[in-house]
């Protein structure tokens, strides 16, 4: 039975609207479209998964008639496979792209291996039908990358944030160094120059702030490669260094009023809305990392107590005072914009299926959206960081008050906002040599210099 507007060639009707009335039997009669999930009749091999699959949908959050398309596409599935003569073992992704191509000759919906992800997904997960298959040289890759990952957990003690932005970096040296020749080979041979020519060549490509992620991920893997002995010699050494003044700007912040505004364009009328006048609130008033945000679980609020847990980097916990605001739009999201009956511990959770916490990215994308709204240009979330930050030194805060409530592990993070505060380094400025004569003329006189001897 097809999906919903997911009409095969024949056999079916389209209503006055476009939309799928019902499905034409052999015999002519009219089967009607069902649009409840656990409805939908899945014969054939995988008629035993069937009421999982749709339980699996509904604790991720799925809308109901997406969930019907979904089930109807295992119906289909599953026909096909009986069809073919095949098991659910069977299932490898040579034999799912088949089974696409057949569909997409009489089907207009869910046609692409996006559409069948997460009925594999399931599948794989309860262990009826095979992983996807690797290559030699691949899973030897694989299996490289994944020790890499438990060295970074587990010898590092590194967060996961921190492990997902090492990941990429290291998956891109291996797969742009050492293919494609086989990995262990090329390891063997490996050698400072081809460090240096791959980050020269991808630091051309990036950001200064990504490019220095890129080259702290790939010394932290070649540590890794020679403490393994997968290495003959240490190679952390060639990889080049960064050029980053950081204390050469001040930190960046909005202007007075302009955190107000992007709470303002909020529509807190809609889910969507509450959510991310929550999230704003949070960054505005308390001065949050994104990837802090996006780790917040309900049970961290302290409702009685008037606090709120942050998990911040390297495994620190922190508990800092709730606002009154705060706490009102937190509550305002938990009790009309959260989806209801939603498994997830989360705090903040995606608005569309499936239903899980919204990343750091998503954070980031909320700020953007909202610049948008209001018609200003488009910052990132760290500068309502930087503003939180500004505000307080200009309230009075030291620096050492400002570094607790950022929860700075270092001073010399908190010391460049040092540099905002304009009116206190006034008083420490020596004056300029020459005193108010210079200052009369606009400009210093011009002075010669001559070399020693002449």
């Amino acid at each position: 039975m097809g999906g919903a507007r997911d009409n095969p060639a024949r056999g079916q009707r389209l209503d006055r609207r476009g939309g799928l009335s019902g499905v034409m039997s052999p015999d002519r009669r009219v089967i009607m479209y069902v649009r409840d999930p656990s409805r939908v009749v899945v014969t054939g091999p995988l008629a035993a998964h069937a009421g999982g699959f749709c339980a699996e949908l509904g604790r991720r959050g799925y809308a109901r008639a997406s969930a019907a398309e979904l089930m109807q596409l295992m119906a289909h599935l599953s026909r096909w496979l009986g069809s073919e003569h095949l098991e659910p073992a069977g299932l490898t992704a040579e034999v799912a792209g088949r089974f696409l191509a057949d569909r997409r000759e009489r089907y207009r919906r869910r046609l692409t291996e996006n559409a069948v992800r997460p009925l594999l997904g399931y599948l794989r997960h309860v262990g009826v039908a095979p992983g996807p298959a690797r290559q030699d040289n691949d899973s030897w890759v694989a299996r490289l990358l994944e020790e890499y990952r438990q060295y970074l957990v587990g010898e590092r003690g590194l967060a996961a944030g921190s492990v997902r932005r090492y990941m990429p970096a290291a998956g891109l040296f291996v797969s742009a160094v050492l293919f494609p020749a086989p990995v262990a080979m090329r390891l063997e041979r490996l050698a400072a120059r081809q460090v240096t020519e791959f980050v020269l060549g991808e630091a051309s490509r990036r950001s200064t702030p990504d490019a220095k992620s890129l080259v702290t991920a790939l010394r932290s893997l070649l540590r890794f490669l020679f403490v393994t002995g997968k290495i003959p010699q240490e190679l952390a050494s060639a990889v080049p260094t960064v050029a980053n003044r950081k204390l050469s700007a001040l930190p960046a912040r909005l202007g007075a009023g302009q955190a107000d505004i992007l709470l303002a364009v909020c529509d807190r009328d809609t889910p969507a809305g509450r959510r991310d006048f929550a999230v704003l609130m949070v960054l505005a008033r308390l001065g949050l990392r994104a990837g802090e945000i996006a780790a917040m679980e309900i049970g961290d609020v302290g409702w009685r107590a008037g606090d709120l847990t942050v998990r911040g980097k390297g495994g620190r916990s922190d508990r800092l005072p709730l606002p009154p605001d705060v706490g009102e739009a937190l509550a305002g999201y938990l009790l009309h914009g959260r989806p209801a009956g939603c498994p997830a511990t989360w705090l903040f959770v995606r608005e569309r299926a499936p239903r899980r916490a919204i990343s750091a990215c998503g954070v980031r994308a909320i700020v953007a959206r909202a610049c948008a709204r209001a018609g200003m240009a488009r910052i990132g979330a760290h500068r309502l960081r930087h503003t939180v930050a500004s505000d307080l030194l200009q309230a009075g805060a030291s620096l050492p008050e400002i570094g607790q409530v950022l929860r700075h592990r270092s001073q010399l993070s908190t010391a460049t906002y040092a540099k905002a505060d304009r009116d206190r380094l006034r008083a420490l400025a020596r004056p300029w040599p020459g005193g108010a004569a210079w200052a009369d003329c606009g400009r210093p006189p011009r002075t010669t210099w001559r070399c020693a001897g002449r």
